[in-house]
């Protein structure tokens, strides 16, 4: 298929992700209110979407506190700058299991299993325009850990995401799960048209080598609305290779540490350098407003404690 570059193009900052980066990096925002700041100041260097997961603010290992969300929340919308909040709803769907021999019962050590309604509460409670829907199970990462997404839990957290009113962000990690989005759609889960994340280069799922990227591109119904990503050195190729391809952009610590080699990043700068190679391209960078007005987003105070 012909490309058909992106002439109005919005960012999204993945702000610090669930990876054990803690460590990493001194710029790996831990708080609540570390997490908010470092995402103000990515919207104020031209991110139009913060997408957020939180950690515990003393050891930074990912959790599903709801009073870390609710602060979270409740700073960025008090910022003095505008921004799309999207956050997370993959947690909970974690299986560690057990030796090759005997992989049962599971580890309790990394295992995170829970409902779909509670995988899905601080989304209730929080109200953030968009959150995420990654749309399949796939062995990630480590060796004995699965990333679990049932059809039937899919079915039943996009439901309630419509319910809210709150927009799915479908993340695709292979071309399988654009594939069950597309299901989801048909069967009234899901409104069309539908918003993508294609995530690339995360192991196991869709290498991101462009011919692999074009595939999946090229499974995104027309009308529907995609950004993309890859980890790593890859990330400001794909600024440049999603919007070639027609779609929009996510940089930050989530999936990538260095500005360059051997200087680690702020999530700003990496907006800031994904920005630069948007508009040096002949694209234009879009703001909250406008994103708000393509997707049909409408923003929404938190639900009363």
């Amino acid at each position: 298929m012909p490309l058909t570059m992106n002439k109005d193009v919005f960012i999204t900052c993945a702000v610090t992700g669930s990876g054990g980066t803690q460590d990493r990096s001194p710029h790996v925002p831990r708080s609540p209110r570390q997490i908010a700041e470092s995402a103000i100041a990515a919207a104020k260097a031209g991110a139009a979407v913060v997408h957020c997961h939180v950690r515990d603010p003393d050891s930074g290992t990912p959790s599903r506190d709801l009073a870390y969300y609710r602060e979270v929340t409740e700073r960025i919308r008090d910022a003095d700058v505008d921004v799309v909040l999207n956050l997370t709803a993959g947690m909970g769907g974690d299986m560690v299991f057990g030796s090759t021999e005997s992989p049962l019962p599971l580890q309790e050590a990394g295992t995170d299993m829970i409902g779909a309604a509670e995988r899905v509460q601080h989304v209730a409670e929080c109200l953030p325009e968009i959150c995420t829907l990654d749309c399949g199970t796939m062995n990630f990462a480590e060796a004995d850990y699965v990333m679990t997404n049932t059809p039937g839990m899919l079915q039943a957290m996009g439901r309630m995401m419509t319910a809210l009113g709150v927009k799915p962000e479908i993340e695709a990690f292979d071309t399988g799960h654009l594939w069950y989005a597309k299901q989801l759609v048909k069967d009234g889960v899901l409104d069309s048209p539908a918003l993508v994340q294609l995530c690339m280069g995360v192991p196991w799922g869709a290498p991101d080598d462009l011919n692999t990227f074009m595939a999946m591109v090229n499974n995104v119904p027309d009308d529907w609305t995609f950004s993309a990503f890859a980890l790593g050195r890859n990330q400001m190729a794909y600024v440049a290779a999603a919007v070639l391809a027609g779609g929009n952009v996510r940089v930050g610590l989530e999936d990538n540490l260095w500005l360059d080699k051997g200087v680690l990043a702020e999530n700003w700068q990496l907006v800031e350098r994904a920005g630069t190679i948007i508009e040096n391209m002949g694209a234009r960078v879009i703001g909250p407003d406008e994103v708000r007005e393509k997707l049909g987003l409408v923003k929404r105070a938190p639900a009363t404690k």
